[in-house]
């Protein structure tokens, strides 16, 4: 089996869960779009993503769901229900399999834009994305079309099947890069050679932010997950999700009360009604407050995103991505982890003190150190715009060799330059004691 005639204009694939709604993943596919529109005019381009009628419209390119059937949706209980789902499941993945094959086929190269696509941090079954992820890498490899893994996230992961599929898709990239040592580290825990491998910070760093850049303001922004722990933590997820809760309203309280004015916001669809909870019962408790003093509003876009986290002057946030957006625009964060790609992330922006964990979290430690950050802002934002340059800088070296490793009759070409003011000689300073 070969792949089909190359043409003059190379065709290239975003692969991902791209446009269903995950911010993070979204700015991840902005940032790569960006470069190959940018260094490589001429490419063409498409998607195979899990919303495929949002990256359509708001990318402008052509783009084809991810899967036949969602594999969340939920097809009734009782026995026939399980038995529609187990038939549904079967021949959907069959489906998938020769329907991702073909559309790899397709194609000069494949680019998965970041993502934590070989990580399970969050509950997750090996016939969703990791069996969709070692689908694709096979088929880049039977078909000798280049599948590029750009600056990915893993973790150490512990089931057996999971991490079967995911190392065997990481081991038959053509190109693949990690976002952390962290990453890096796990795969060589669980038996990758990544003597080759580069770490590159998140693809994020590249975007171009400075028509939402503003005057930070005395606003406090949370970010809101939809936490229930880690996969191995599926029968407590209800308690999890509950504590999280009870302390994030808790923390949201404690801020009113002390005369913050605060903003609420997700970077993901799945998390608002966890927000809306929040901030119902805040209300609740106080209902006095003026409608300022509280706000809250939807967040469909990347853009929007970026518009609300340019809004306020200080963050705590837990998904990984609000953490990094608000970092990216300068604004000093507290970080309440739910993996040791939180801790990386910090570390790299020299802001580790301030990096919580979500499934210990401590609200007394969690107001001692806001209370830190928010006293040290000023300090703080001269640190993260330092860091935020030379992560930038780093970014586009990778894009660079991306251009020569998947389009080398370009030649070497530069990936832009003028995301950030460039200072030059600045490198990523070791983090210090904060």
């Amino acid at each position: 089996m070969t792949s089909v005639s190359k043409t003059a204009r190379p065709r290239v694939g975003l692969f991902g869960l791209l446009g269903q709604g995950n911010l993070g993943n979204d700015g991840s596919m902005e940032a790569v779009l960006a470069y190959l529109r940018e260094a490589h005019p001429g490419v063409i381009l498409d998607a195979l993503c899990s919303g495929p009628a949002v990256v359509s419209e708001r990318y402008a390119m052509p783009a084809e769901p991810l899967r036949r059937f969602d594999t969340n949706t939920s097809r009734g209980a009782g026995l026939g229900g399980l038995v529609g789902r187990c038939l549904e499941l079967g021949a959907g993945t069959v489906i998938d399999t020769f329907r991702i094959a073909g559309w790899v086929r397709r194609h000069d190269s494949v680019i998965i834009p970041g993502m934590g696509v070989l990580e399970q941090t969050v509950p997750l079954r090996p016939w969703q994305t990791p069996y969709l992820m070692f689908v694709l890498s096979v088929s880049g490899k039977l078909l000798r079309t280049k599948v590029a893994l750009v600056s990915v996230g893993t973790n150490v992961i512990h089931d057996r099947l999971t991490r079967w599929l995911l190392i065997t898709a990481a081991r038959l990239a053509h190109y693949r890069s990690f976002r952390d040592t962290v990453s890096r580290d796990a795969m060589q825990e669980m038996g990758l050679d990544v003597s080759g491998d580069v770490v590159y910070p998140d693809v994020v760093f590249s975007l171009r932010t400075e028509q939402y850049e503003q005057v930070p303001s005395a606003v406090v922004g949370v970010g809101i997950m939809d936490y229930s722990g880690t996969n191995e933590d599926r029968q407590q997820g209800d308690e999890i999700r509950s504590d999280y809760v009870a302390k994030m309203t808790q923390f949201v309280s404690w801020l009113v009360e002390n005369d913050r004015q605060v903003r609420v916001f997700t970077s993901d669809s799945v998390d608002e009604p966890i927000a809306a909870r929040i901030v119902a019962d805040v209300r609740a408790r106080y209902p006095d407050l003026t409608p300022s003093q509280i706000v809250s509003e939807p967040v469909p876009s990347m853009a929007e995103l970026l518009r609300q986290t340019a809004s306020v002057g200080t963050v705590v946030a837990t998904r990984f991505h609000n953490v990094l957006f608000s970092l990216r625009l300068g604004r000093p964060t507290v970080a309440i982890g739910y993996a040791a790609k939180h801790q990386a992330l910090m570390t790299q922006m020299g802001m580790s003190r301030y990096c919580l964990q979500a499934r210990s979290l401590d609200v007394a430690r969690l107001i001692e150190q806001f209370t830190e950050l928010e006293s040290r802002a000023a300090e703080l934002r001269l640190i993260i715009a330092e860091r935020t340059a030379a992560m930038a800088r780093q970014v586009d070296s990778q894009f660079a060799e991306l251009s020569a490793t998947l389009f080398p009759a370009d030649g070497l070409r530069a990936a832009p330059s003028a995301r950030l003011p460039q200072r030059p000689g600045t490198t990523v300073p070791q983090d210090r004691a904060l």
